[in-house]
Formats: C-alpha cells, sequence, structure tokens
C-alpha cells in the first residue's frame, strides 16, 4: 500500500463537506442533507466511495472467515448464529451508500469524460455486487436505485449478477486504457496507477471464473500475464492511527486494543495448524498476553477465566481428536461454536496480532494490550492478492490431479510468509531478535512440500485448502467460497454442538430489507445455494462440518 493517514482522514472532511452543503430551496420529497450530483464534486464521492467499499468489505469478510474458522464463531446452531438484523448496515452501506454514490457520481464523471473516476467506480460496482451474491444469493440489481418509480426491486439472479459484474470490469478496463486526462484526487488503493488497476480488474474476474468453473476464461487471463502476480500490486486498503473523530484504525483493533483487553476471541482451530506446524507468520497473526493457557502446560484449570479447562471434551471431539478448550504455548481462544458467555478475560485472551490489524507483534514479551499498543491499527484490510492467485491456480491444476497443484501451493504459501513479515516493523516497539529466519521459513516450506509428497490425493487437497484458509487472514471471502465450492478441508474441527444443523451455504437476507421489500423473501433456512454453487444439498456437504 501507499497510501498515508492523511488520506483516510479526507473520507472524513469530504463526509463532513457533504452533510454541511445548504441549499436555499428545499424539496421536502428529497433528503435535505443528502448532496445531489448537481451540487457535488466527483471527488468527494470516489473519497466517501472508497471507505464505504473498505467497511463493507472488511464487514462481510469477517463473517465469512467465522464460518470457515479462520476467525472464531459464535453459535452452536449455524440456523440461528447471525441474526439477519446483523446485515442491516451492509446492505445499507452496499445500496444507498456505495452503489448510490456511484451512480450519482457517475452523472457528474461522464459529463465531464473523467474516465478515470468512471473505471474506479465501475470496479467498486462489480466488486460489492459480486460479493453481495456471494453470500445472499439472488439479489436486486437491475431494478435496483429506481425510487420512487421502483420502491420493491425485484432480485436478479446471481449469474445474471455476476455477467454485470464482468461486463462492468471490461468497460472499467477500457475506460482505464483510455488515458483519462484527469486522475482523482485521492486514490486509496493505486495512488492512480492505473496498470495495477487493470491488474486488479483481471484479478477480480479470476475469482468470478474461478467460482463459476469457467478454466478456460481462467486460464486466459493467465495466459495474459494481466493479472496481481507480485505482492508488490496487492489490493488491500490501509487504515490509520487515529483514535477519535474520526476514528481511523483498523476496526479489529479498535475492538481488540482497549483498557479492558481483547473482545473477539482467536480461532483455536487456525491457531494449532500454525501452532503445530512452526508457522513463521504465528507471531504476526496472533499476539499472546499470557504464556499459558488454564489446564495447559501444567497450568492448573481456571474455572474463572475458562470454564470449558474443567470440562471433558464433547464425545464428537473426542472421538474425532480435535482439541477442545485449550492449546499450548499460550495460544487462548475458542473452539468453533462456542457460545459461552464472556468472563474475566479479556487481558489474558490471545488477540489479533501485527497483521493485518496493526496490532502488537508476538515477541514473547507476554503483556497486557492497551490503546495505542503495538502499530496503533495501521492494519490493512486485504482486497484481493498475489498469494490468492496462486492458491486459485492450484485449484485449477488439480484438474491433472492432486499432485499438480504443489508449485502453486508453494508460491501461494511463500508469497504470503514474504508479506505477512514486512508488517513486523509497524509495531515499534517489538523486539524482532524473536522474529522467524531466513531458515525457519525455508523449514516451514520444506515441511510442507514433504507433508504434500507424502499424502494421497485427499491429504493434499487437505493440504492446500488448509494452508488457503491461514493465508486469508483478514479477509474470509475467498475461504468462504473455497470451502463451498470444494468441500476442502474435510479436517476442520467442527462445531461444539454435535449437531448443529446443516452449514450455511449462503446467509438470510437483512430484516430490513426483507420486511420493507414486498419482492424479498426471508429465506427459511441457510441451506440455499448460490448460484454457482452445484454442489450437494447440507448436511451432507461439506463434511467437515
Amino acid at each position: 500500500m501507499k497510501k498515508t493517514i492523511k488520506y483516510i482522514a479526507a473520507f472524513f472532511i469530504a463526509g463532513a463537506l457533504f452533510n454541511s452543503c445548504e441549499t436555499t430551496e428545499l424539496d421536502l420529497t428529497e433528503d435535505p442533507n443528502a448532496l445531489t450530483p448537481s451540487q457535488a464534486d466527483p471527488d468527494f464521492y470516489l473519497n466517501v466511495i472508497q471507505e464505504d467499499f473498505a467497511r463493507f468489505t472488511e464487514s462481510l469478510g469477517e463473517t465469512m472467515a467465522e464460518v470457515v474458522r479462520i476467525e472464531n464463531m459464535f453459535g452452536r446452531d449455524y440456523q440461528n448464529a447471525y441474526d439477519p438484523a446483523n446485515f442491516d448496515n451492509e446492505w445499507e452501506e452496499a445500496y444507498q451508500q456505495i452503489l448510490q454514490n456511484i451512480k450519482d457520481m457517475n452523472v457528474l464523471t461522464n459529463e465531464a469524460g473523467l474516465t478515470n473516476h468512471t473505471a474506479m467506480g465501475q470496479f467498486y460496482e462489480a466488486y460489492t455486487i459480486s460479493l453481495l451474491v456471494d453470500f445472499f444469493g439472488d439479489v436486486p440489481y437491475s431494478q435496483a436505485l429506481q425510487a420512487p418509480d421502483i420502491l420493491n426491486p425485484v432480485p436478479d439472479p446471481g449469474a445474471d449478477v455476476y455477467a454485470a459484474a464482468i461486463g462492468l470490469l471490461d468497460s472499467a478496463i477500457a475506460n482505464f486504457n483510455a488515458g483519462g486526462s484527469v486522475d482523482p484526487q485521492n486514490d486509496f488503493f493505486y495512488d492512480n496507477d492505473y496498470d495495477q488497476w487493470i491488474l486488479a480488474c483481471n484479478t477480480l474476474k479470476l475469482r468470478l471464473y474461478k467460482n463459476t468453473g469457467n478454466n478456460a476464461a481462467f486460464n486466459s487471463i493467465i495466459a495474459s500475464g494481466n493479472f496481481i502476480q507480485d505482492s508488490a500490486d496487492d489490493m488491500q486498503f490501509q487504515w490509520g492511527t487515529n483514535e477519535v473523530q474520526p476514528d481511523t484504525r483498523h476496526p479489529d483493533y479498535a475492538d481488540n486494543y482497549t483498557v479492558t483487553g481483547g473482545a473477539d476471541y482467536m480461532s483455536i482451530y487456525l491457531m494449532e495448524i500454525m501452532d503445530l506446524s512452526d508457522d513463521p507468520r504465528i507471531r504476526y497473526y496472533y499476539y499472546r498476553q499470557n504464556a499459558t493457557v488454564p489446564g495447559s502446560d501444567g497450568t492448573p484449570p481456571n474455572e474463572e477465566t475458562l470454564d470449558c479447562s474443567l470440562q471433558a471434551p464433547p464425545p464428537h471431539y473426542a472421538a474425532g481428536g480435535f482439541t477442545f478448550c485449550t492449546l499450548p504455548n499460550g495460544y487462548w481462544g475458542r473452539n468453533h461454536g462456542n457460545d459461552a458467555g464472556t468472563p474475566p478475560d479479556g487481558l489474558l485472551r490471545t488477540i489479533p496480532g501485527v497483521y493485518p490489524v496493526g496490532g502488537l507483534f508476538d515477541d514473547s514479551s507476554f503483556a497486557e494490550s492497551g490503546l495505542g499498543a503495538g502499530g496503533g491499527g495501521n492494519g490493512v484490510t486485504p482486497i484481493l492478492l498475489a498469494s490468492t492467485v496462486d492458491f486459485w491456480r492450484a485449484e485449477v491444476a488439480t484438474a491433472g490431479g492432486a499432485a499438480a497443484a504443489k508449485p502453486f501451493l508453494l508460491d501461494g504459501i511463500a508469497k504470503s510468509i514474504a508479506k505477512v513479515q514486512t508488517f513486523g516493523s509497524r509495531d515499534p516497539g517489538a523486539d524482532l531478535s524473536t522474529a522467524p529466519t531466513e531458515a525457519d521459513v525455508d523449514a516451514f516450506l520444506a515441511s510442507i512440500e514433504a507433508d504434500f509428497d507424502a499424502a494421497d490425493d485427499e491429504g493434499k487437497l487437505n493440504i492446500w485448502a488448509e494452508q488457503f484458509l491461514v493465508s486469508l487472514k483478514g479477509n474470509g471471502h475467498d475461504g468462504y467460497n473455497m470451502y463451498r465450492r470444494t468441500g476442502f478441508p474435510t479436517t476442520m474441527e467442527p462445531n461444539l454442538e454435535l449437531d448443529p444443523g446443516a452449514f450455511i451455504r449462503s446467509f438470510f437476507y437483512p430484516a430490513n430489507a426483507a420486511n420493507t421489500n414486498s419482492n424479498i423473501a426471508q429465506k427459511t433456512t441457510v441451506t440455499v445455494q448460490v448460484f454457482w454453487d452445484t454442489n450437494p444439498a447440507s448436511p451432507g456437504f461439506p463434511v467437515g462440518n
């Protein structure tokens, strides 16, 4: 990322400008606080669109990460784990903010010939609508944003929305190639490097083609070489360190670096994979506030801070050999689905580290966290990464046998590690002498390769899928897609509940949308499959549930 904190502040300056505009006459059928296109500046629109896009992507990406164990999911029953009202804000961000502002901005950019502004808006629109499909399934698009003529837009089939997204990306590439004479004032992603923008457009197309199984189109882009291959071209949103007025910190940092400690629990599943394999990224992903966990490493159980340390594992955990409640070496988290109350452990539990949230690098100091600790929240939200493309390519390669995935698997892991290691310096107080060395990284890659070579085909796919999930810390979008698309890994830690119900194949529509739009019928179950998910119905699929 090339952006600085001053740019993030510009978002909020823009918001103030939006809300401070005055008119001498008000049409009371319109929102008097809204900025109409005739009153606006395309740069103001683009500033707000970019921040809303980052928050929207971060929020839904977090939820997707929870269901595939990258993060911890609170809820023993998949059907009821996520209240439809939980998604009201994201739906509003998508439609009333991102898409509406793009539509209004285009009135100005098309009139003035601002092709670069238009192209960025087309990318954000394509990403937003395809993410809505991946999360909810069929969603309004062709009839959306047409009030008062259409107040209850009909959901479009997901396949049609995907096709529209591809069309938007093709138009964006054409607009970037047109060589517009005016640059946006603030491009928070690529600093007006339009070659990088074209890489991002093609990389988003790779995701859409991967989901739909269009390997010919996928391979055509790969053959062109015009996609994100180098981490220097990664698309990610850079957060700041300002705590108030406005709070520009990474949202997960703001939640977990407080005077009372962490608010979130880390995933035992992911921490165990990384700890047992000496993954070089673990000190960057997680910060341990305590050297031991009650009930582990000879530390006595503690009913007050970790009541499960006094409990026997559920029978299905014991039968399957899954780790219950505690991990060694101070990695204090929760199992998938644990919905127990919150004890006084905020300054004891493991919290997010320096990557991606801009927190503390774990140098084994085991000190309590607090406001401003580590990088102060100067983390990132990953959007499209070079390492992710390698994992997609590994998946495509398995058409020739699971073994064909190996070179792409190893490349993806290596890129992920190299990227993550650059974040150590964001924590100015860290003792980086404890950071993994080049020899440590080489040994880890060699161990993954040896395990892959020794595994049967299913084992190879499990290693690929597990490592893909590890690489996606910070945005679970592609992990959730991968799990529904392939059913791997089959080795996932199950829900603590023996019978949690069928896995979430798509989420409930937001409560407000279902309650106010007569053309949106709320789903009766979370087993409704998005159009590209052609696998067997749940509960039989995925098996690692």
